[in-house]
């Protein structure tokens, strides 16, 4: 298989150096992998341009007295320890959570709010199969309504789980950050605030004027924390540059990948937010490096149907930029 025929949204790449295998983690598409329901699927290749059939590593429906079985977004696997762990985000809409009264922060409708939070399951394996630590909670705090759980681990050691805290339930998006115990089998502490989505203040360029529902919300997606050389921290981020907002909870109006930067580099920040590297709705990327060293980022486009798209990168001490998009990988012309 190759890239355009792989539906692949929020990938996520593990370079193995020990079989020289990349691993592209994304959710469950039966259509593909054969297996029904809810979970995580992983294509893998020796060249990122032809790529095996994807094998299913984690089923929700599998995990004993589990809290959600729907969603399955985001998935990412991490080496720690001995183990792999697999974070990914589930909902149910069943389990409403409180929500802001309308016309609160001027949305004049009341928004839908319902759990959703990062799971962490673990894994001999890369192949898994994995399975869930804790099945009665997500990992950040359940009252609040998250997705996209990525692990970060600071100087010291520590490991975070750093997520988007839903615009649903702020209308300006944040991304957070909370400490996991050394096993990653809880957190510790209170969440710590790092930025929020209005931040990004050309966001604000982008967003008509006097057009009802078409003022905040503030979305945040997908962080990746990435260290550079000179010791400051990436984090690539997505948000929509006109947040076009219906009475379901949809937005739209163009997806895009950007980056923060703390120049410190310390997970609490100050952040610094750049301008978007890709826009042509696309987003939710991360970085990896090749076999052969190159940083590579890898994302989605569109947001429906979508398919991963690849792009060679270049960070001079702590900017990122786009050397080129790799057609001759992802077949993109």
């Amino acid at each position: 298989m190759r890239l355009p025929d792989m539906p692949l949204h929020d990938p996520f790449v593990v370079a193995d150096g020990k079989t020289r295998t990349y691993y592209l983690y994304t959710s469950n598409d039966s259509s593909v992998s054969g297996v029904d329901g809810t979970g995580t699927m992983v294509y893998r290749s020796h060249d990122l341009r032809d790529w095996k059939r994807p094998v299913v590593v984690f089923l929700a429906a599998e995990q004993s007295g589990i809290w959600a079985t729907d969603g399955g977004w985001a998935p990412e696997v991490h080496a720690w320890g001995d183990k792999y762990y697999l974070f990914t985000t589930l909902h149910d809409q069943d389990k409403p959570l409180p929500v802001p009264p309308p016309n609160q922060w001027g949305v004049p409708f009341q928004l839908p709010n319902h759990m959703r939070g990062t799971i962490t399951a673990v894994s001999d394996s890369l192949l898994g199969p994995f399975t869930v630590v804790d099945p009665s909670r997500p990992t950040p705090p359940a009252h609040l309504m998250t997705l996209d759980g990525t692990l970060y681990v600071d100087p010291s050691g520590q490991p975070w789980m750093v997520y988007a805290h839903e615009w649903l339930q702020t209308v300006d998006g944040t991304m957070e950050a909370i400490r996991l115990a050394p096993d990653l089998s809880r957190t510790i502490g209170d969440p710590v605030f790092l930025f929020k989505g209005s931040d990004a203040s050309w966001i604000s360029e982008q967003i008509p004027g006097g057009v009802p529902h078409q003022l905040p919300p503030y979305v945040t997606d997908g962080p990746q924390l990435y260290r550079t050389p000179d010791g400051s921290l990436l984090m690539l981020w997505s948000t929509y540059e006109k947040n076009l907002i219906t009475e379901d909870g949809t937005v739209g109006g163009g997806y895009v990948q950007t980056y923060a930067v703390s120049p410190s580099g310390d997970l609490t920040g100050p952040w610094l937010q750049r301008r978007p590297l890709v826009r042509d709705d696309s987003g939710h990327g991360m970085l990896f490096r090749t076999f052969e060293g190159r940083l590579m980022m890898i994302l989605h486009r569109p947001f429906d149907n979508a398919r991963g798209k690849l792009y060679e990168m270049q960070l001079l001490d702590h900017a990122l930029r786009v050397l080129r998009q790799r057609t001759d990988l992802d077949g993109d012309r």
